[in-house]
């Protein structure tokens, strides 16, 4: 009995010790308890934030069609022109100017824009493509 006791009041303090030590933060690796415990409060924090939906503006998205109308008039002019003074360069200023616009569409109508590079034909027409699914006209 006496060395149960024994052993008892030496291994005692000794998790407790180690107890307080997991408490107090270091330059480790974070315990997983703590890991689960902030997600867990996180996700309780993001279900309890109240989020401010802004107003669906139906004037920003007729500005867009009418710039995407025009810019796309200006392409085909600057297209059938053979004679324009550096129209190379002006039909690929354009071009980029319709890609932004068409990116500011998709956003407006939830259409993915996928990564491409700067002027990408294909990914061009299927942006055009999904917009017009959409009811988009320009």
């Amino acid at each position: 009995m006496v060395w149960a006791l024994l052993i008892l009041t030496s291994v005692a303090p000794t998790v407790l010790l180690c107890a307080a030590w997991a408490l107090i933060p270091s330059s480790d690796e974070t315990p997983r308890w703590r890991v689960a415990l902030a997600e867990s409060l996180e996700a309780v924090a993001e279900r309890l934030r109240h989020r401010h939906v802004e107003p669906f503006d139906p004037f920003l998205t007729l500005r867009v069609q009418e710039r995407l109308g025009a810019v796309a008039d200006h392409v085909r002019r600057l297209e059938g022109d053979e004679r324009a003074f550096a129209r190379a360069e002006r039909i690929i200023a354009s071009q980029l100017a319709y890609d932004q616009l068409l990116a500011e569409a998709c956003h407006l109508a939830g259409v993915e824009v996928r990564p491409a590079a700067a002027g990408d034909a294909q990914e061009r027409f299927r942006e055009e493509v999904e917009l017009a699914a959409r009811g988009w006209t320009w």
